[in-house]
């Protein structure tokens, strides 16, 4: 008996992850898009100082800098600029 329950309760846990994979499927492109959006708006908010666009933040968002350098270049690039827009700062 104890076998037997123990098989339903592992179906209904496949099931359930199944049509929690089903339902978000449609859903996962927007997420994705809106959290690299707010990624970009996020790395343009810490670089943008250094690029000449007064941030009222920026003594926050200094300390950020050195964690987020390994990803400026996909940033910038993603951004349309084919060169760094620092001029200190020369990743390509």
């Amino acid at each position: 008996m104890k076998d037997t329950l123990a098989r339903v309760q592992d179906w209904a846990r496949k099931a359930s992850a199944l049509g929690e994979q089903y339902y978000n499927a449609p859903y996962r492109a927007a997420i994705a898009r809106a959290k690299r959006d707010e990624d970009d708006l996020f790395m343009l908010l810490v670089f943008s100082e250094m690029m000449g666009v007064p941030n009222p933040a920026s003594w926050y968002t200094l300390e950020l800098q050195p964690l987020l350098l390994e990803r400026f270049h996909e940033w910038h690039t993603r951004m349309g600029m084919e060169r760094s827009p620092l001029d200190h700062f020369r990743c390509c």
